[in-house]
């Protein structure tokens, strides 16, 4: 039974000082050893102030460099199994903006679904998934689900149960660990400081390669678009 934990990292936003938007996926045989395995070891290595804020956010500029690479390789060691998306800003396609706005909610719905595909064909008989909570620009909480569940439940088993949730990442630790790949991630596509080492540890736990959406291409805006073929 496929449980799939899903953050991104990065923002739409062409000014943004980030090139790059990635949102990271993983699953694991068992939930409650990753999350019970990353919260002892975040109340073990990090210092008691930052445990007290509820969530260890990749972002926070605070951790030494080797704390930052010794926690990614604890994640490591938690069986993860990642799949991850990931864009350049400037490819966006302009049908994906109304009026020069961009249409986010509808956006990221599809960056989730490129990756959510990729879990397809199942024979298993649940297939949940939990997402970080964030705005859905010009989309409803429930529309996005149901974008997702109509392009989901074609390509499932019959009768399945199929759940789709959005979830505080301070209350999941397993959204918390998502959290952690994708901004490893990112910062190994932004040629950042760390990103090579960072990209070593998780990559016997990534499946496959990373999907490029839009490398290239310009398609017109859908709600469910067709499956591209990815780098």
């Amino acid at each position: 039974m496929p449980y799939i934990f899903l953050d991104e990292s990065g923002q739409f936003s062409r000014h943004s000082h980030e090139d790059y938007f990635v949102v990271a996926s993983f699953t694991v045989g068992d939930i409650r050893r990753t999350s019970k395995g990353f919260r002892a070891w975040c109340r073990s290595h990090f210092p008691r102030k930052m445990r007290d804020q509820g969530e260890i956010k990749w972002s926070s500029t605070r951790y030494p460099d080797e704390l930052r690479l010794k926690t990614l390789r604890e994640i490591s060691k938690l069986d993860v199994r990642i799949r991850f998306a990931y864009l350049l800003h400037r490819n966006i396609p302009a049908g994906y903006h109304h009026k020069k706005k961009l249409q986010s909610g509808l956006l990221y719905t599809n960056i989730v679904g490129e990756i959510l595909t990729s879990y397809l064909p199942t024979t298993d008989r649940e297939f949940r998934v939990f997402c970080d909570r964030r705005r859905l620009s010009g989309m409803y909480e429930t529309e996005f689900k149901e974008v997702l569940k109509a392009r989901l439940l074609p390509a499932l088993p019959k009768g399945v149960v199929l759940q789709i949730e959005m979830v505080d990442s301070a209350a999941v630790v397993n959204i918390q660990i998502a959290d952690w790949i994708a901004g490893a991630l990112a910062r190994y596509l932004e040629k950042g400081k760390l990103g090579d080492e960072c990209f070593k540890i998780l990559k016997e736990n990534i499946i496959g390669e990373g999907k490029e959406l839009f490398n290239g291409e310009t398609i017109a805006k859908t709600k469910n678009p067709p499956k591209r073929v990815l780098c």
